[in-house]
């Protein structure tokens, strides 16, 4: 079955990949089709999520998968949020969307560094809200939540994966998810939980 992903970013792509295995899904992003990004107004990663699929469903007149997610600071109320991808406000386009990320994930952490100085309440989670409709005006959305807990540190450790990933200290792996391998974060992440329950939603609802 083919489906769009509501998104335009390539690890995204290549993670929900490889952990929606098992299910005859074929995801190709809305960029490869030419569609623009949807608008992500609402307070919710719920919101949002269900907001991007529609667009997707709409303009490629098929089913469409969308993710929405971030992180969620216990002592800073729930911030960053929904806003997490450009908490510390959008930076100038460099031509390379990875360059831009990069970029954009340097500062993001630099203000959570800066708003979590002198707070001794460091829980945290990160949060994905998985929303598949079978076309724009789909009734019965699937809708699927993954939270990964963990803490934030004061500095950051590892080169892999991406956001605030080297700042996210799993307590129960003893690792920040930046020094997780593909396989392990693949195996305990929030995604990962959200697309296993997507998976049990698909054969069950979809009969994929």
């Amino acid at each position: 079955m083919r489906v769009v992903l509501a998104s335009h970013n390539a690890k995204k792509l290549k993670e929900l990949q490889e952990l929606l295995t098992g299910v005859d899904v074929q995801l190709v992003t809305q960029s490869s089709l030419g569609i623009a990004e949807a608008a992500e107004p609402h307070a919710t990663f719920l919101e949002n999520a269900l907001a991007k699929a529609r667009h997707a469903a709409r303009a490629a007149q098929c089913a469409a998968l969308a993710d929405d997610s971030g992180l969620c600071v216990a002592a800073l109320g729930g911030a960053p949020g929904v806003i997490s991808a450009h908490w510390s406000g959008e930076v100038t386009p460099l031509g390379d969307r990875e360059a831009t990320r990069a970029v954009q994930d340097a500062q993001n952490n630099a203000k959570l560094l800066q708003a979590m100085v002198g707070q001794t309440r460091r829980q945290a989670r990160f949060v994905s809200t998985l929303v598949a409709v079978r076309s724009a005006d789909d009734p019965e959305p699937l809708v699927a939540v993954g939270r990964w807990e963990g803490e934030i540190l004061t500095q950051a450790h590892g080169e892999g994966g991406f956001g605030y990933d080297p700042l996210m200290f799993i307590p129960a792996l003893g690792k920040t998810v930046a020094q997780l391998s593909a396989a392990q974060k693949n195996a305990h992440s929030h995604r990962a939980l959200a697309a296993a329950q997507l998976v049990r939603l698909l054969r069950e609802a979809w009969a994929v």
